[in-house]
């Protein structure tokens, strides 16, 4: 059988891209599973998963916990919020008092870059970056590009353009690995204040303007402005933002083809794009939840069988 070339999914930069190419065959396989009348497989019934919430989370947590029920492991989930975290409880102690309860592997959002790979030094369980910070969300960026090749065939060739909050987005920087391994191009477009300065260096192209970046690209990958990690306003509002760089149906009809509209969710509709545009034949927001769950059976699966 073929396997992972690695013990953990830290971020994308961490793997290549036969891990790549084995997530997405194995979750080919869970996307049938999954649109049975019978939708659990007895995989990892030996399997003990904790998920830990150190942030805010209501999609990927339901779909990392759906993704797991139906592999039939034994799920216990755990929020900081109500946990001995608040009484100034570390991280490792948390980890390893659940870990003592054997526990197989942790999947884990933490406000912190970096966190997931420092917990992967210092415990014995295979882990799963569910978002860490601003760094990287790598199950995100996987199904993305699964989405893309559902809908366009492949990813190797395709223009994809990143729109919105860049600086911020720990979706962006996973995106932007996981395209460019499997060969497609990459632009970024959004207010100069949300570009990090770096992102050239990482072989991207920023286009400022919304319209030419649309009439470039194949895919367009919208993200919400993540109000919430902003101590300082980074544009003057939120209706200028949207007048600037929203996707309204207007917009999308005056181009001359049909180009792909994703979005991550949650969506703040009539900023990023409008309703219009969400529930249009050109989005495959919903495919992308779908094939969220497929994925993150998938990686939890081939993780699972490196378990000794």
């Amino acid at each position: 059988m073929k396997e992972l070339s690695v013990n953990h999914l830290l971020g994308i930069k961490y793997i290549n891209e036969n891990d790549i190419n084995l997530i997405f065959e194995t979750a080919d396989h869970f996307k049938e599973v999954i649109n049975r009348p019978i939708k659990k497989v007895p995989s990892l019934r030996d399997i003990t998963i904790a998920n830990i919430f150190f942030e805010n989370s209501t999609r990927t947590k339901l779909s990392f916990e759906l993704a797991q029920k139906r592999l039939s492991a034994d799920v216990i989930s755990f929020s900081a919020a109500q946990s001995s975290v608040k009484k100034g409880e570390t991280l490792i102690d948390t980890v390893n008092n659940i870990l003592s309860m054997k526990v197989d592997m942790v999947v884990m959002r933490h406000s912190n870059p970096g966190a997931a790979y420092f917990l992967s030094k210092n415990v014995k369980a295979s882990i799963v970056n569910a978002g860490d910070g601003a760094h990287e969300h790598p199950t995100q960026a996987l199904l993305d590009s699964y989405s893309i090749r559902e809908k366009l065939g492949d990813v190797a060739g395709k223009k994809v353009v990143i729109v919105g909050d860049i600086l911020h987005s720990r979706v962006a920087l996973s995106n932007i690995y996981a395209l460019q391994m499997q060969g497609a191009e990459v632009k970024v477009c959004g207010p100069k204040t949300l570009i990090p300065r770096y992102i050239e260096s990482l072989g991207v192209t920023v286009e400022p303007n919304l319209r030419k970046a649309l009439e470039w690209c194949d895919v367009a990958n919208m993200l919400r402005v993540q109000n919430e990690r902003m101590d300082v306003n980074f544009f003057p509002s939120t209706r200028e933002y949207a007048q600037q760089y929203g996707v309204d149906k207007t917009l999308l009809d005056s181009l001359d083809k049909e180009i792909v509209i994703m979005h991550p969710g949650p969506i703040n509709r009539g900023v990023e794009i409008t309703s219009e545009v969400a529930d249009s034949k050109q989005s495959v927001i919903l495919n992308q939840v779908e094939n969220g769950v497929a994925i993150r059976m998938a990686v939890i699966y081939l993780l699972a069988s490196k378990i000794q």
